[in-house]
């Protein structure tokens, strides 16, 4: 690794970066506005001018040169010494923070940005506490510019991210800069809105609160907001994500640095893919059928009944007449608990994963890129744990099944009792599961929303969505990844882990973490998941 010094310090920084980037990893709050790691290189926005030292050209003794040079543009080089603090260097982040806010709107107060925003933080920082601006500023219009998104131009610093992202990541090329000079503003194409499946991620590097998500707009103030780490559940790809939260109410998501699954981007199916969290018809509390009612047990009684049914159905049919379907969207841990269960109360039961949703095709951007040229990917398989859930069943020995081999055994009345977990966002329930698991005499089911199956269930155990729970997922590069719980189920319901943590035979309380620790003797590669690094200065 390369040696640099910055500020009288020397450190380690990676090959080929600019020294932005290896003073921002080092600790170093350098301020910027047009740079960003996944986007080309522009040094457009000069806030991020400093010192360094160059041969001169006559003596070639090593001394500090007369002008400023971009960090963001500058790569490093073994050796080199820079600094960024200094007072040429402070005056001239003075000069560009005068500039950038000679025309922008004193409208904090009012602005989505508000607390997490750069030019809030580089004012306080690095500019003067009153303006010399005696002229009416110049005040531009807000523009609508995509059916997601709103552009405030007059908080615009032109630092371009936005044209950039259009151009190389998504490949949509929506975005430009019209005008010159003083009057430049971005703006769509005409007849072209911002409406592409990444869209979402202009809103995210906007450094200031120029780029607006009409989701969000004006509904929390960020400083309010509880942040969680977890995955998006809505693909394969399993990207990093930031769940905000307040008073157990979801907000947005948006995306962590991931370098090996996601980098810095999420795309929109996953970022508004949230709202069936709060769904008023969502199940909340368990229901027992007895005779021709059903009434709702307590939570501590579910463990004991559940247990005593299934041990009585072994006593009078066979264990070989059990089996459970377990979904795709369970968590790795859930998943384990339940196959340790019903391998302890009927060893020879069947284990077969659920329906695995698959939407269209794979979208490659940018748009018809191939091989290297591609930097992200949406799956068309819609759901996070597939290759988790094929681990766990092959962990767990003994029959297993396709779903459609379920389907058939259960039809044929070589099954007469299942465990059946949905947790799908969307229906998925046909007509020939529900008719064939009809004819079950003991049927259990794991879910979020009624459905035909929870009609005929014996009985009924509320589902949690993926941020009222935490675990591990398997994405489709066969990566463990975990995930933390970000708000409280709702009220009634318990989270699944822990019923399954007492169905299964364990007291206290559960954690994906506990359990995981269990799991290290079958799975060996749950031991190790893989966290996504925290880049500095680009937390998103």
């Amino acid at each position: 690794m390369a040696k640099i010094i910055i500020d009288n310090q020397e450190i380690e920084c990676r090959e080929g970066i600019p020294v932005l980037q290896a003073a921002v990893e080092a600790g170093w709050d350098v301020p910027h506005y047009c740079y960003h790691p996944g986007l080309s290189v522009v040094a457009s926005c000069r806030l991020c001018l400093m010192e360094m030292k160059m041969p001169h050209p006559k003596t070639r003794e090593m001394g500090w040169a007369p002008k400023l040079m971009p960090s963001c543009q500058t790569p490093i080089r073994d050796g080199m010494e820079v600094r960024f603090a200094s007072d040429a260097v402070r005056d001239n982040q003075k000069q560009c923070m005068e500039f950038f806010l000679l025309n922008h709107p004193l409208d904090c107060p009012v602005c989505d940005q508000a607390g997490e925003c750069y030019l809030q933080d580089y004012s306080f920082r690095h500019g003067e506490p009153v303006s010399r601006m005696v002229e009416q500023k110049h005040v531009n219009p807000k523009k609508d510019v995509g059916p997601k998104t709103l552009l405030y131009s007059d908080r615009c610093v032109m630092c371009t991210r936005c044209v950039r992202f259009a151009q190389e990541v998504s490949g949509t090329r929506e975005l430009c800069v019209v005008q010159r000079g003083a009057r430049e503003e971005i703006d769509v194409f005409p007849g072209f809105p911002l409406d592409n499946p990444l869209q979402g991620n202009v809103v995210d590097i906007c450094p200031v609160g120029a780029l607006l998500d009409k989701d969000f707009l004006f509904k929390k103030r960020v400083w309010e907001l509880k942040p969680a780490s977890s995955i998006c559940p809505g693909c394969a790809r399993g990207c990093s994500i930031r769940v905000d939260s307040c008073d157990d109410v979801v907000y947005r998501l948006k995306p962590r640095h991931n370098p090996r699954v996601n980098d810095w981007w999420i795309c929109d199916e996953g970022r508004f893919g949230f709202k069936y969290v709060h769904d008023k018809k969502r199940i909340t509390s368990p229901s027992l059928r007895r005779g021709s009612g059903k009434e709702t047990p307590e939570w501590e009684d579910v463990a004991d009944i559940v247990r005593f049914r299934f041990e009585e159905h072994v006593r009078r049919h066979g264990g070989e007449t059990v089996a459970a379907v377990f979904s795709p969207f369970m968590a790795c841990e859930e998943a384990w608990l339940l196959a340790r269960f019903l391998r302890e109360v009927a060893p020879d039961s069947t284990l077969a994963m659920g329906p695995v949703p698959l939407v269209g095709e794979d979208e490659v951007f940018p748009a018809g890129a191939e091989g290297d040229a591609v930097k992200f990917t949406i799956l068309k398989e819609k759901c996070p744990n597939r290759r988790g859930i094929e681990m766990v069943l092959e962990s767990a020995g003994g029959t297993t099944e396709s779903f459609e081999g379920f389907c058939e055994a259960a039809a044929n009345g070589a099954i007469l009792a299942a465990w059946i977990v949905g947790g799908y966002p969307r229906e998925w329930v046909d007509k020939p599961l529900a008719k064939c698991a009809s004819k079950l005499d003991l049927l259990v089911v794991q879910d979020m929303f009624a459905s035909d199956l929870t009609i005929a269930a014996e009985v009924v155990l509320p589902a949690c969505a993926w941020v009222e729970r935490d675990g591990s997922f398997v994405n489709a590069d066969g990566l463990v990844q975990t995930f933390d719980r970000a708000i409280r189920p709702p009220e009634g319901a318990r989270r699944d882990g822990q019923y399954l943590f007492e169905i299964a035979g364990y007291s206290g309380l559960y954690s994906g973490g506990r359990v995981r620790e269990m799991m290290v003797e079958e799975l060996p590669a749950i031991a190790d998941p893989h966290d996504a690094p925290a880049l500095a200065g680009y937390a998103q």
